[in-house]
Order: C-alpha cells, then sequence, then structure tokens
C-alpha cells in the first residue's frame, strides 16, 4: 500500500497538532499518531525512544528461547482468538475457571504443609499475567493434557519438578519423568451445556421428582428452576401442590416432566442436577452445604422407577454409586469423587470444597510422555497466597511473568489491538545491546509475543535495521509471523544467513478466503501467507507453519483439512504443527456473536465442545489429531519432529532446501 498519503496528528513537524488525547502513564514523552487510512481507522501508534530492545524470557528458562524482542507492543492484526488461556483452575467453591479468566482476589484452591504431608485449603490469587514461552506437552495416563513452558513445576510423589530439565550438565534439575505420578484429583470433567435446552428439561424432570417445587430449597435453587421453567415452552414458576407447571398446557408439561425414551446426554446431566437440588445433600451434612470435611453426595429417594434413571445417569457419566431400599442413593469416593460431581452436573447447591483434605495421586496421574511443541505460546500464570493451585486437576507451582501491556496503563483486550507501541529507535538500541561485553549472542526470537511483520512495519520499516544489526554481528535468531512483509526482508535473511543461524515459521490455519475476511480481517489473506511461503521455501529457508486456527464445523472436516495440508505442501512448507481453535475471554464474545449471525446451525456443536471455556475436549483434540496426520501422509508433507524450524531445522551458514523426513517419521501435533 502507498503511504505518502497517512495523516500524522499529534506528532512534530506535522503542522497539525490533531485531537487532544490523553497518554498512558506508563508513556510519558510518547508522540501519538493516529492515519487518515481505513486499514488504521480507530488506532493509536504511541512512537517512544526505547531504553532497551533485547528482554529475557522471566524465570530461569534454559530453553533456545531464552531471549526475545519486540519492536512494538500491541498488534495491528485485530485477530479475533487467541492461543492460550484455558487450564481449567479449581475455584474455592467446588467449580473452575479458566486461567485467562481469573481475577486478583479470586478464592482458589492451593495447599499447605501438614508435617510430611500436603492438605488442600483455601488461597487467593494475588497476582495475573502473561507471558510468552516455549509450549511442552504432559500427557498423564487418565488422559490429562498440560501444556506448559519447560520450566513450569508440578508436584509429583517425589516432590516439585519442573517440567524438563537434564540430569548432568548447566540444565541439571529435577524434572519430570514417566517414572513420576503428579499429585491431585486428575481429570477434571467439563461443565455440562447448563443452557442447553435438553439439560433445562432435564434439570426440571429431576426436580419436580425430587419434589422440590414442595420441600423448602435454597434461594438459588428456587432461582434455576423459576428461570428454567419460563424458558420452556413458556412454562413458569411451579405451584406447591402439583407436579405440573401453573399456567401449563398439559403438552408442554409433558414434555418437561415424562420420561424422554431417549434421552440426550445433556438432559441426563440436568436430571442428576435437578434432583440433587430437591433432594440432595452431602453425607455428613444434613443441610447440604458441603462445608470441609463433608461426604459424598447422596440422593434421599427411595421411588423405584426415579432410582433407577437416576442410577443409570450416573454410572453412564462415570460415577460408582450404591442404592439402597432406605438411605436412597450414594455416590462413592473420597473428595475426588466429589469435586466431580459438582464440575460434571453443576447443580445450583454447593457441593462443597476439599479444604482440609490430604492430597493424594495414584497411577492414573503418572506422566506418560513430555513433549516439546516447537512452538512459542502465550501463557498465562498467577501468584497466590499459598504458592500452588490446581491447574487441569493436578497441583501446579506458581511461575512470574509479566502482562506487559496493562504496565503501559493499557488494557490487555482491545486496547492491545488499537494502541500500538512503536519502539522507533530499534535498530539502534539493538546495535547497542549486541555490543555489549555482556552479550553472550544468544539465540533471539521474534514473534513471540506480537507480530514483527504486522501492517504497521510496512510503515515504520523497523525490521529492516533489526536484521541488519543481527547480520552485522552474526547473532542467531528466529521469527514467527502470520505477516506477508517478511518477504520484503529475503535479501537481508540471506545474508544473516551466511554467518550465523536463522528460522522462520509462518502461521496459517485455512485457505478459506470468505473465513479469513470474517475471522482474521486484519491479516494477510491465506494464498498472500502460502505465497510468502513459497518464496521463503525457493530461497532455500525451510518454512515450519503453525496450523491455526482449525475451526470446528467449518475448515474441521476431512476434506477442508486435506486442501490446507496440500496447499501447505506444494507451497513448499517444511513443517506442520496444528492447533484447534481457541476461544479467549473477549474473543469467545465476539467469535459467538458471529457464529450466531453467520452459521447459526453450528452453535448447539460449538456448545458441546467448549460450554464456558475456551479450549476443544481432548476428543476431538484426537480427532484432528487422526485428521491432519492421514492428509500429511497422502500429501507427503515434510515433518520435522516437532514441528516447526525454529527449534533446530534452521538455516546455518548459508540457505538449504530442507532434508527429507527418515520413512515413518509422523506428525508432531498439539
Amino acid at each position: 500500500m502507498r503511504w505518502d498519503n497517512l495523516k500524522a496528528t499529534g506528532g512534530p513537524a506535522t503542522g497539525d497538532p490533531g485531537p487532544a488525547r490523553a497518554l498512558p502513564l506508563a508513556l510519558p514523552g510518547a508522540v501519538a499518531r493516529t492515519f487518515d487510512t481505513p486499514e488504521f481507522r480507530g488506532m493509536t501508534f504511541y512512537e517512544v525512544q526505547a531504553k532497551s530492545l533485547i528482554n529475557k524470557v522471566p524465570g530461569a528458562s534454559r530453553v533456545p528461547f531464552e531471549w526475545t524482542l519486540n519492536p512494538y507492543r500491541g498488534c495491528s492484526h485485530a485477530c479475533v482468538y487467541c492461543l492460550t488461556g484455558d487450564t481449567a483452575i479449581l475455584m474455592a467453591d467446588g467449580t473452575t475457571t479458566p486461567l485467562a479468566e481469573l481475577r486478583v482476589g479470586d478464592e482458589i484452591v492451593g495447599t499447605v504443609r501438614d508435617g510430611r504431608l500436603r492438605r488442600y485449603t483455601t488461597t487467593r490469587v494475588l497476582a495475573h499475567w502473561q507471558t510468552v514461552k516455549p509450549a511442552h506437552r504432559v500427557t498423564l495416563a487418565d488422559g490429562t493434557a498440560l501444556v506448559a513452558s519447560g520450566e513450569h513445576r508440578f508436584l509429583t510423589d517425589r516432590g516439585w519438578k519442573h517440567v524438563t530439565g537434564a540430569r548432568h550438565g548447566r540444565s541439571r534439575r529435577p524434572h519430570l519423568t514417566t517414572a513420576n505420578r503428579l499429585a491431585g484429583f486428575g481429570a477434571l470433567p467439563p461443565a455440562p451445556p447448563v443452557d442447553a435446552p435438553a439439560y433445562r428439561r432435564g434439570y426440571l424432570c429431576g426436580f419436580v421428582h425430587g419434589d422440590g417445587h414442595a420441600s423448602p430449597v435454597p434461594a438459588g435453587v428456587r432461582r434455576r428452576a423459576d428461570d428454567y421453567a419460563a424458558a420452556c415452552g413458556g412454562l413458569h414458576a411451579l405451584t406447591k401442590d402439583s407436579r405440573e407447571y401453573a399456567g401449563a398446557s398439559v403438552r408442554d408439561a409433558s414434555a418437561v416432566l415424562d420420561w424422554p425414551e431417549a434421552p440426550e446426554p445433556a438432559w441426563r446431566l440436568g436430571f442428576v442436577a435437578g434432583l440433587f437440588d430437591a433432594a440432595g445433600a452431602l453425607d455428613g451434612d444434613g443441610s447440604g452445604g458441603g462445608g470441609p470435611g463433608g461426604g459424598g453426595p447422596r440422593f434421599d429417594v427411595v421411588d423405584k422407577v426415579v432410582v433407577d434413571w437416576l442410577v443409570e445417569c450416573l454410572e453412564r457419566a462415570g460415577f460408582a454409586v450404591v442404592a439402597d431400599a432406605f438411605d436412597g442413593v450414594r455416590v462413592l469416593g473420597g473428595p475426588r469423587e466429589r469435586v466431580r460431581f459438582g464440575l460434571r452436573f453443576a447443580p445450583a447447591r454447593a457441593v462443597g470444597s476439599p479444604d482440609g483434605e490430604l492430597v493424594r495421586g495414584d497411577e492414573s496421574l503418572r506422566v506418560t510422555a513430555v513433549e516439546p511443541l516447537g512452538v512459542d505460546v502465550p501463557m498465562y500464570d498467577i501468584t497466590t497466597g499459598t504458592g500452588d493451585f490446581i491447574a487441569n486437576g493436578v497441583v501446579s507451582h506458581n511461575c512470574f511473568a509479566r502482562h506487559t501491556h496493562t504496565y503501559l496503563d493499557l488494557d490487555a483486550g482491545r486496547d492491545f489491538d488499537t494502541q500500538i507501541v512503536v519502539k522507533v529507535n530499534a535498530g539502534e538500541v539493538l546495535r547497542r545491546e549486541l555490543s555489549a561485553r555482556t552479550w553472550s549472542g544468544a539465540h533471539i526470537a521474534m514473534g513471540s509475543n506480537v507480530d514483527v511483520y504486522q501492517r504497521a512495519e510496512g510503515r515504520y520499516r523497523l525490521m529492516r535495521d533489526i536484521l541488519a544489526a543481527l547480520r552485522d554481528h552474526a547473532n542467531p535468531f528466529s521469527i514467527l509471523t502470520k505477516g506477508t512483509l517478511i518477504t520484503r526482508d529475503l535479501d537481508l535473511f540471506r545474508e544473516a544467513a551466511s554467518v550465523t543461524r536463522v528460522s522462520l515459521s509462518m502461521s496459517v490455519g485455512f485457505i478459506d478466503e470468505a473465513l479469513w475476511r470474517a475471522v482474521e480481517p486484519g491479516t494477510p489473506s491465506p494464498r498472500r501467507r502460502l505465497d510468502a511461503i513459497r518464496r521463503l521455501s525457493d530461497s532455500g529457508f525451510p518454512v515450519g507453519v503453525l496450523m491455526a486456527p482449525i475451526l470446528p464445523g467449518l475448515t474441521d472436516t476431512q476434506d477442508a483439512i486435506d486442501a490446507t495440508v496440500a496447499a501447505l505442501s506444494a507451497a513448499g512448507a517444511a513443517s506442520i504443527v496444528p492447533l484447534a481453535l481457541h476461544l479467549r475471554p473477549g474473543a469467545r464474545e465476539w467469535y459467538r456473536q458471529w457464529l450466531l449471525r453467520e452459521h447459526p446451525h453450528l452453535a448447539p456443536r460449538y456448545r458441546d465442545l467448549y460450554g464456558n471455556g475456551s479450549y476443544a475436549p481432548q476428543s476431538y483434540q484426537r480427532e484432528l489429531t487422526a485428521r491432519v496426520r492421514l492428509a500429511a501422509r497422502r500429501h507427503g508433507l515434510t515433518t520435522g519432529g516437532t514441528g516447526t524450524t525454529r527449534m533446530g531445522e534452521t538455516i546455518e551458514a548459508t540457505p538449504r532446501p530442507a532434508p527429507a523426513p527418515p520413512e515413518g517419521e509422523q506428525l508432531t501435533l498439539l
């Protein structure tokens, strides 16, 4: 595009001071500019004189991405999803919240020492931030998968251990192996679709058959029953002396209260929740309040038909039960099953916190694999009062990082997309830092936090000076980008590759142009990105591809995946790492509105897949794994172990084509 018609306001020598605007408190002396062009409408660029450019990844990282640099803070791509944030954190009330959605002050579950043992306790979130680090996947025997940085620590049967490490040398530290078992509850079940019509009907059926309409119940339970009644066929509040709804037709009432011939899974979950809210409690807690030390869930029902339905629903959900003609139905197991019960069925009645219970582990939490994924991804983390928390059902230690945009008096949501900080002296500062006697010449990763080839780079051209400085100092580097501007700098990549290691990666999730316009409006088109891969590959650079996002129901079919993989293979991609759609807070709401407007028939599927979270379930990700693997084999795509060229398949000395893969090599997936 042409930039000579752009208009800067508020900058020196423009002759136009522009509208007055308040600078962020952390950016004194910045020059605020806006540009009169459609691509940058609504955006503000803060031009600053940076004091430093190379950033050390927080923590004691010993992986190749210990150092990063970012000439921009914020990103003008304006993408509507992110790659992180949905690790389930166990809250003090027995529910879970995605890690990205936690807030300072939230009460969650941590642990405290009790002699040589540990017990669960309630703690508070003291800080919350985001960082970008190389990703590793830890897989447990029960199917739980955790994506964490190499320096993250988990509690095992042999104490705290890092995700990665070594037995000897500089990287020596305690680290996970397949001989370790983690501590905690294990895989936490997904939340039910509480807004689904089937769940509501099941809930009301259980609530009424448990006589909840005719018995005193907590106010929260009554509100849910009334809300669900109003939402089901125009039904209204329950009467106190009848199992039918006031103002409801016989057909409407029957549709809710009669036993279904083929109940949907959501109906079964709702039925258990409604029956527990009406006639349930915890063993040892007559109030059902679920205080510390409370037992497992029990149901005070003896009607044989109701008991049979209840037992079937519980067993289908994976719970062991015992039914007694006089004592009703009890769910077997300790605090682990109580927590699982609350998460799987989501009753309005509290099922209690695990406070005071011993922290344990079993064979289901044995580590089966620790795999580097070969990409840097954004990761959230927190500080808590106890120094730990429960992440995806296991005890996790605090890590430390920075939520950088908030430190500039800007938020990490819309401000990240529209308030861009530009370090206009980046090249000069980098040369000074690379010349320092204290600089070791370590690998520097770019694009791990924000895209260095975002649209703003076309105006500011900061990467030219940055690459020249890295070339002149023979400093190894890697780049991950969606921006096709990367091809502008091929001459500098070739020159740098003659003296040091250079690694290049592109992000391409799908090739559907209509979808691209809808969900990635600020990025180059898939066709242009494929052209960029081809140009880089033809120049001798093995290009790794992050295939993200794969959109359920839209780009996850075998045909769509096959078309994307075929296009990537034809463009000369050297490796591939696919990622299913992640819906971070903020993006999730935008995407939901777009989906309901453009593809309403897919709403039930997304509700089942994502619920109130951001990540698709493991079963869906395994399905994608199989589809992409088949497509990769079919098109002979070279897959480079960890999936990108950034972890070792780099250009050294002179550009050369990527080597052919060994026979039988398979695609590594996230």
